[in-house]
């Protein structure tokens, strides 16, 4: 059926049941299978690609890598079969070896991403079943509770005081009220509220709902497509972008330079392309897609045995770079665990009244599960077996209040529970002791004590409220009015036992902690001073409404505790602190966090979440812990570090050959190197590279947070490139005097040259500290060993005449093996310098 078009909020529920062969029961697996089949996933965009195929070709798409390859095809049939099957073969092992290691990161992180999958509640084979987002279909029966997000485009069949956050799709801010109804074929999408919307998310109430239209198909989908939305690019991504034009540049300008001076030297045009393509391959490091992949993976593999899953790999980067942290008080900084104290009259005296009207708004409320009903329900039990449920006003983080309505013999009560002074505005009277009436005007005072004694003892306090409704049968919010205030209800949720020692190791690692909560002044600051949280200065929600974004941005790094907060005043403050310079981390695990997961350049939340935060989410923890979390930034930051590593080399070593074998080349009557020759030397040298991911790091980069810098990373290039070449032509210049006419030999000294001192040169780059004081990983040290080894044992293998190698004199190799050894002393002295000069 084509219901992409259809005007479906303007049909009965019957009619669009029978248009999608559906019933209100939901779908049978094999219905539902056959329609994923028909319909296809339900994404708006298919998933990058990891099955083998896509992977082995990524390997090959490089343009020079491309022309490369194109090359030696043509020197195939015009010039030399044998030393185009050759530098084919190496570019192919290259790719290979990118392939194997890519492959391998795309599965684990592919596995990674499967244990957090957020999935939809829907009715199959005639009973309730959790299913993955992308598997819903076209006839569904969708059930949604608060906090979830909808999956697709439906139509309501029950709707129970369902408040929807349309803002993703129509920019409204308020909550829309949906209901079961018929509509106009032309009603305004803002207006249709008998449908919801893929991308949008249940604020409060629940219901069962029609599933229309998946994928593209949906609103969201169409919008997408328009728009070709994608997630913003993170630093670590954009920095890898920049230096990737920086790199493109110098070796386009190289490549151009070095074909155009061979040519006019009257050099072979095709062995003159074919070198200045070789020392592009060596100057680019076209293993870093592979390495940057495998490392930010294989990071991944280790924060998930640290209880951290990582759903989008380049947030790695900007979790090791956080410095500050956001996050609320409950279940974060306190046991998470909700109690109540107590239940008191006005006066403070614990009241059985109190109590029972509490457990009644708690157990009877089907807005969404939350701790505060779950403890009230828990530390007492009633029988209600003569009460009855009439209606209810679910939670909203508007009015912060919850109203139920129920029957006992012939009277109706509304009994409303929330934020004391929420609830203090809807009342107009008091209960005292005696069960008389007083106006609240004359308590309002005592009111106020009350409520600053419990909560400088760090009990979080509510107050309830109730009302006579005599035979009313249905409540709104207009309902929640005239009220009589009862009392207290107390709660409390003690700090963790080591979460002092754990906020000091954050600001031991550069993290500094700020607290959100939307609790009042008094119990966040108790809070504060428990846990060693410096609250010199507490800034409340009503202040901050009163504040310009420009005040708030000189104030916020100055604030360490903000309370009272509604959700659009989280992502305020998230934003201020970022336009301070601040990478930020926020972790939320409820509705009211999803503005402020977003906002964030790391958004944490836990895998118990509500769907609408753990899919704002970047990084969810298995455990709501700030211990989990410190250590998922120690991993976060050995992951940063050891891609970094890989660049470092990459733009030292290599860049100093390549730039040496090019000038040099306009210089000698002959090419330094042949093609196929540079490319064994690449081919070489990045084996002890690819094990950079299982590398050791020092416990100084990790103390930090750091930060991609491309400048730096210029720097870094340009000295320890220059380096590189003042050594690479001393060997040009003692390799010519020892070995005068001698070609073959020449170009074999310095491939023994290149491929030691480039493997030796990654233990002194790996490290800020002396090579000798920094142990490297087991697997970069064998590498390296197999790798120096291969290149001094290569020019005696039956495989050196096919690339034109020639044995060396011992003496010839003793003098290579001095100035490698005074390349690594030089290039350890220059380390220790420039670390001390550039910052």
């Amino acid at each position: 059926m084509n219901n992409h078009t259809l005007p479906f909020w303007s049909l009965q529920t019957s009619e669009m049941l029978q248009k999608l062969e559906a019933t209100s029961k939901g779908l049978t697996s094999e219905q539902a299978q056959q329609r994923l089949s028909l319909y296809g996933s339900n994404i708006l965009k298919p998933s990058k690609k990891s099955d083998s195929l896509t992977i082995l070709l990524g390997q090959f798409r490089s343009p020079i890598v491309l022309i490369l390859l194109f090359a030696s095809g043509l020197s195939f049939f015009l010039h030399d079969s044998a030393d185009a099957l050759i530098i084919f073969i190496i570019v192919l092992i290259s790719g290979l070896l990118g392939f194997w290691q890519e492959k391998g990161a795309a599965n684990i992180f592919d596995k990674l991403v499967a244990t957090v999958q957020i999935k939809s509640t829907v009715l199959r084979d005639a009973k309730e079943t959790d299913v993955p987002i992308d598997m819903i279909v076209p006839g569904d029966i969708v059930v949604l509770n608060a906090g979830d997000i909808i999956p697709a485009d439906c139509l309501i069949i029950e709707s129970r005081d369902m408040f929807v956050n349309e803002a993703a799709l129509t920019g409204e801010t308020f909550p829309v009220e949906k209901e079961v109804k018929i509509l106009e074929a032309i009603t305004p999408l803002g207006q249709r509220v008998n449908s919801l919307w893929m991308g949008t998310n249940v604020i409060s109430g629940s219901a069962n709902a029609l599933v229309v239209r998946t994928g593209k198909e949906t609103e969201f989908g169409k919008v997408s497509e328009r728009l070709k939305l994608r997630p913003d690019e993170t630093e670590f991504e954009k920095g890898v972008m920049r230096f990737g034009y920086f790199l493109m540049e110098v070796t386009l300008l190289m490549v151009i330079s070095i074909f155009a001076i061979n040519v006019y030297l009257a050099r072979p045009i095709l062995d003159s392309f074919l070198f200045s393509l070789a020392l592009a391959v060596g100057l680019t490091p076209q293993l870093l897609p592979a390495i940057i992949s495998v490392n930010l993976s294989h990071g991944a593999k280790r924060m998930a045995h640290r209880k951290v899953i990582v759903k989008r790999l380049s947030s790695i980067e900007n979790l090791g770079s956080m410095n500050l942290l956001c996050c609320d008080k409950t279940g974060t900084l306190t046991s998470g665990v909700l109690k109540v104290h107590s239940a008191c009259d006005i006066d403070g005296y614990e009241s059985d009244k109190v109590f029972l009207y509490a457990y009644i708004n708690a157990y009877y409320q089907t807005g969404f599960d939350n701790p505060i009903d779950q403890a009230i329900i828990d530390a007492r039990q009633f029988d209600l077996a003569g009460y009855q449920k009439l209606d209810e006003v679910p939670y909203d983080f508007i009015r912060k209040r919850l109203s139920v309505l129920f029957t006992k013999g012939s009277t109706h009560h509304i009994v409303t529970k929330g934020a004391l002074e929420n609830i203090l505005e809807v009342c107009s009277s008091a209960e005292v002791v005696d069960g008389s009436i007083v106006e609240i005007s004359e308590v309002r005072s005592k009111l106020q004590k009350k409520y600053e004694e419990f909560s400088n003892k760090g009990l979080r306090t509510l107050g309830l409220a109730y009302r006579n409704l005599g035979s009313e049968s249905v409540i709104s919010k207009d309902s929640e009015a005239e009220m009589t205030f009862l009392g207290f209800i107390f709660l409390f949720d003690p700090p963790k036992s080591n979460i002092s020692e754990t906020i000091k190791s954050m600001e031991q690692l550069g993290i500094e902690l700020k607290l959100i909560t939307g609790d009042n002044k008094l119990v966040a600051g108790n809070v504060g001073q428990q846990i060693g949280l410096s609250s010199s200065k507490i800034v409340t929600g009503t202040e901050l409404r009163q504040m310009s974004d420009e005040a708030l941005i000189k104030q916020v790094n100055g604030v360490n505790i903000f309370v009272e907060v509604d959700p659009n005043q989280k992502e305020r403050i998230i934003l201020a602190l970022r336009k301070n310079g601040n990478v930020v981390g926020y972790i939320g695990d409820g509705i009211n966090d999803a503005s402020a997961l977003h906002a964030a350049d790391v958004g944490i939340s836990v895998d118990r979440a509500v769907d609408v935060a753990k899919e704002a989410a970047t990084i969810v923890l298995l455990e709501k812990d700030l211990g989990v979390l410190v250590e998922g930034v120690k991993e976060g930051r050995v992951t940063f570090a050891n891609t970094q590593k890989y660049v470092f080399m990459a733009t030292s070593a290599n860049f100093g050959n390549m730039f040496s074998m090019a000038g040099i080349s306009v210089f000698l009557p002959f090419l330094p190197l042949l093609p196929k020759q540079i490319l064994l030397i690449n081919l070489l040298t990045d084996l002890p590279e690819m094990t950079i991911a299982a590398d050791s790091v020092d416990i100084e980069m990790v103390k930090f947070p750091r930060r991609w810098d491309v400048v730096f990373i210029r720097k870094f290039m340009l000295i320890f490139g220059f380096v590189s070449s003042v050594f690479d032509y001393l060997t040009f210049g003692v390799l010519l005097l020892l070995l005068p006419g001698m070609i073959g030999q020449f170009r074999t000294g310095w491939f023994l040259e290149s491929v030691v001192s480039a493997s030796l040169i990654v233990l002194v780059i790996r490290s800020r500290k002396p090579f000798f004081k920094s142990e490297p990983g087991k697997y970069l040290s064998i590498a390296t060993l197999l790798t120096i080894v291969t290149a001094l044992l290569f020019p005696l293998t039956p495989l050196a005449v096919l690339f034109g190698f020639e044995p060396l004199s011992f003496s010839t190799v003793f003098i290579i093996a001095i100035i490698v050894f005074l390349y690594i002393v030089t290039a350890e002295v220059i380390k220790r310098f420039f670390y001390s000069r550039v910052k």
